[in-house]
């Protein structure tokens, strides 16, 4: 049997879940690219970083393709959302202050990481931090979520997260985003007006979710009223314990700040294409 990705002789942990209002999800993108290129060349070990970011709608590629784009993210603007478009693959997501997003960087293993061993791994983190709530967490796509694919993690058939995966310079980042707290039919509902405005009813190549709210839930409503950010980030930190003969906080360092800067500048620009 393969060993677990999640066993690491040393996880770095980078906690960015309390930066508030000001820190960019762009930032995210950039910081996580960074990442992978030091954890790739063996100069910095595997990383858990943890991110929260507020009102902010995260683009796929496919959504920037939508006919009436402009009038979608106009829309998402008059609710107070922030649109902008991530560079790893998916659909459109909601991120708020109630949504925990965790990426977890390997470097790559002599063989490879096989693509579903990323995904695998997340799934493997999410069951062992919640195994004290006796609950099933099943890993399959829920038709009607947004951002629906095959490694929708749901309880009793509502979904409450998605993983994604990006790899670069021998690194490997894979990322899931966790509805904590709040309304997950709400959110689903954003994106469902989202599709129909940037639709229309227009005819396309691409096939765009109808996205039905009620098949997406927060883990406050699946799981436990109590949860919150905090409480599922210490769950994080004690698994992790559990799966490494060390842990230490930290956060970027004066070797990885020059090339996080040239991907911010290029993840901006990118940005500013796409939209």
């Amino acid at each position: 049997m393969t060993e677990s990705l999640l066993y690491q002789p040393s996880w770095r942990i980078i906690d960015q879940s309390s930066l508030g209002y000001q820190f960019d999800a762009l930032q995210s993108f950039a910081i996580d690219d960074t990442l992978c290129a030091f954890v790739g060349k063996g100069e910095s070990p595997a990383t858990a970083r943890t991110w929260v970011h507020h009102q902010t709608i995260v683009l796929g590629i496919q959504d920037t393709k939508l006919p009436f784009l402009d009038e979608g993210v106009k829309f998402l603007e008059s609710l107070g959302y922030r649109a902008i478009v991530r560079n790893s693959g998916g659909l459109a997501v909601v991120l708020d202050e109630g949504v925990l997003n965790i990426s977890l960087i390997f470097p790559e293993t002599e063989k490879g990481i096989d693509i579903n061993r990323g995904y695998d791994t997340m799934l493997e983190l999410i069951r062992k931090m919640f195994e004290g709530y006796e609950v099933d967490i099943v890993a399959r796509e829920i038709i009607g979520s947004y951002c629906p694919g095959s490694y929708d993690l749901s309880i009793d058939g509502k979904k409450f997260a998605g993983i994604s995966q990006r790899r670069l310079r021998n690194g490997v980042a894979v990322q899931i985003y966790l509805g904590v707290t709040g309304s997950g039919a709400e959110r689903a509902d954003i994106i469902r007006q989202f599709y129909d405005i940037g639709l229309q009813g227009a005819e396309t190549k691409f096939v765009y979710p109808d996205v039905k709210p009620e098949t997406m839930a927060s883990l406050a409503e699946l799981v436990d009223p109590n949860l919150t950010v905090q409480t599922v980030m210490l769950l994080l930190l004690q698994t992790l314990k559990k799966e490494s003969e060390h842990i230490f906080a930290s956060q970027l360092t004066g070797e990885e700040m020059p090339l996080f800067e040239q991907n911010y500048v290029r993840v901006l620009d990118r940005n500013e294409k796409a939209l």
